[in-house]
């Protein structure tokens, strides 16, 4: 019989299984950080061009887990999607510089400033990975685009070829785009170049049988590009996949992390909770993955039974994921990981005794960690972000629509919008490259981007709120709300 594992084992299991965790957009992913929650199922839907998602969701980590053969295999069997088997993929387009597949962020400013259509510029990557011979030999990316715009005939015959290959070696050419938020650092032409990959997407889609796109981007992009490309409602329709956690997902991976540990604890864990899959990948039980029962059982193994002295301040397994939801309701699992990785080493800092591997009060410290996690993780994407909020700093929510604009205006919000994009559009260095909001200069619109964005939400009575995940760190007060971070 399996050895239980005491509050200080668990302590130090969590610790190790996640350690790396919160770092899915540097490392690459691995047999064992390879969790497939059932929600996430249709994204892997070859035919499903568009899978949408917010920051921290797995968008990148499913670009590169389908770009790995051996991780498209397990996603083929635990999924049942036997065409995952048969797939020639390679990528569109991402954060990894990669010039021999695609542009670059600043090639593509070059690219738009001389005038480029987003559309040939996307043809000339599709056929590139095809291996149209001409463009593979052409050393720079203008020049394939440039000889896109004069071979047309040439081009489709190319797609058309490939297509008749594909399917007579039954096989699906799959290009994969991720990181549209950093295609271009003005909006509009960001909107124009996501617009040009969408299109050719749909013309694929519905013009081949063996060649797709698929298209990881985020909700708020996606509605920018459907002002340029009114057909992109085809691809949304039918053909479309999101990316979202559920608290019982959430809970699946932390136990998948646990269990995927190396090591005794690792092992233990696997003893006492039974069930696993055989290694070297070991898949939870159906009950650690799905049964919200079992698994706040299973947690209270881990943590305090309550959030304070009794059951009126709130369960833990219920807390935690309420307090880490954006305005959509929706829960970053790396902020989720975070939380608890700061939870094990706030209570082992502080209650080494504690009789539980997690205190209730280091669970909320963990909140706090994780909230300036993700504020600082928006503030990367969007910087338009962190300046639209830092006027409201000190003041409580939920806050009327005025007084949010009054203080915007006493900021000089709008001017410093507009010359912080014109910053970001004279750097040359790729990874720098944003987008700010598509109306700066008017302020009541911004209300309604920051809602897309997750980070304000209108409550019933009309007033202005912010969840608990970005409201904290940013420094403003709720009565009763968990306490924001010192200054």
């Amino acid at each position: 019989m399996t050895e239980p594992l005491s509050a200080g084992d668990y302590r130090q299991l969590l610790a190790d299984a996640l350690e790396n965790a919160t770092e899915a957009d540097t490392r690459p992913p691995t047999e064992h950080t390879l969790y497939m929650p059932d929600s996430h199922r249709s994204a892997l839907y070859v035919d499903n061009t568009v899978v949408q998602g917010g920051r921290g969701v797995g968008k990148t980590f499913w670009y590169r887990s389908l770009l790995m053969a051996p991780l498209r295999e397990h996603a083929a069997v635990e999924y049942r999607i036997n065409r995952l088997r048969r797939l020639r993929v390679a990528p569109g387009y991402g954060m990894t510089l990669d010039r021999e597949h695609y542009p670059s962020a600043l090639m593509l400013r070059e690219l738009v400033r001389t005038g480029a259509e987003p559309y040939d510029i996307w043809y000339a990557v599709l056929l590139v990975s095809l291996g149209r011979t001409e463009l593979c030999e052409l050393p720079e990316w203008p020049d394939r685009v440039a000889w896109v715009a004069a071979n047309p005939g040439e081009a489709q015959r190319t797609v058309e070829q490939a297509d008749e290959r594909a399917s007579e070696e039954n096989l699906v050419h799959l290009l994969l785009f991720d990181a549209l938020e950093h295609l271009h650092a003005d909006r509009s032409q960001n909107d124009r170049l996501a617009a040009g990959i969408l299109q050719l997407a749909l013309h694929m889609r519905f013009g081949t049988r063996n060649i797709r796109f698929k298209v990881f981007i985020r909700p708020d992009l996606l509605d920018g590009a459907k002002f340029y490309f009114p057909d992109a409602s085809k691809l949304v329709a039918g053909n479309a996949a999101r990316l979202e956690w559920t608290r019982t997902d959430l809970y699946g991976l932390l136990f998948h992390y646990l269990g995927n540990q190396e090591g005794e604890l690792g092992a233990r864990f696997r003893g006492v909770t039974g069930g696993w899959g055989e290694g070297p990948r070991y898949v939870p039980p159906l009950a650690l993955r799905n049964d919200a029962g079992h698994q706040e059982a299973q947690f209270e193994q881990i943590a305090d039974p309550f959030m304070g002295a009794n059951f009126r301040k709130g369960k833990p397994y219920t807390w935690l994921p309420n307090h880490l939801m954006d305005s959509r309701e929706q829960v970053s699992p790396r902020s989720f990981l975070h939380a608890l990785a700061k939870a094990a080493a706030g209570t082992g800092a502080r209650y080494p005794d504690h009789e539980r591997a997690l205190h209730h009060d280091a669970i909320r410290e963990g909140v706090q960690a994780a909230s300036e996690v993700r504020v600082a993780e928006i503030s990367e994407d969007t910087p338009w972000v962190r300046l639209a909020i830092e006027p409201l700093r000190g003041c409580q929510v939920p806050i009327e629509d005025w007084k949010v604009i009054d203080l915007w205006r006493d900021a000089g919000l709008s001017e410093a919008l507009q010359e912080d994009a014109a910053r970001y559009a004279q750097l040359d260095e790729p990874a720098l490259v944003h987008t700010g909001p598509r109306h700066p200069d008017d302020l009541p619109r911004l209300v309604e981007e920051l809602d897309r964005l997750g980070v304000m939400l209108r409550r019933s009575d009309k007033r202005l709120d912010l969840p608990d995940v970005y409201r904290i760190a940013f420094g403003l007060g709720r009565r009763g709300g968990v306490p924001r971070t010192a200054r």
